[in-house]
């Protein structure tokens, strides 16, 4: 990710961001983001916001390391990258700043459409 790129947060990436920062050095698994999100983050979506947050480089992961004599599969545990703390921090100030909220990136397109058709009521008034 260049520095020139703008870095949009959806509502599931600021709840995943934050509730990674919580866990600390811990990490969590998907589930457990889930189970601890309040019902903002559902169990099929997570995994695809995670990997796209990996992609973005706001997140990393590891697989779990297994105790001995421990069946099943090893989960994979996410973490906030160091530029993901900085993108969620630099979020959260522009909103306490702004007069009018950011929209998340799923929003940003919506309220756009909006504002586009208020004017030409307006013009047409």
């Amino acid at each position: 990710m260049t520095g020139e790129q703008n870095v949009r947060l959806s509502k599931k990436e600021q709840a995943v961001l934050g509730l990674l920062i919580k866990s600390g050095r811990r990490g969590m698994y998907g589930l457990q983001l889930v189970a601890q999100s309040a019902g903002d983050l559902r169990r099929g979506t997570v995994y695809v916001t995670l990997d796209r947050m990996e992609e973005k480089g706001l997140v990393e992961s590891k697989q779990e390391e297994k105790e001995p004599g421990v069946s099943g599969i090893p989960r994979r545990i996410y973490y906030p990258t160091w530029y993901g703390m900085r993108v969620l921090q630099a979020w959260e100030r522009l909103q306490s700043l702004s007069v009018f909220r950011l929209a998340p990136a799923s929003e940003s397109r919506r309220g756009d459409l909006e504002s586009s058709n208020a004017s030409a009521i307006d013009q047409r008034l």
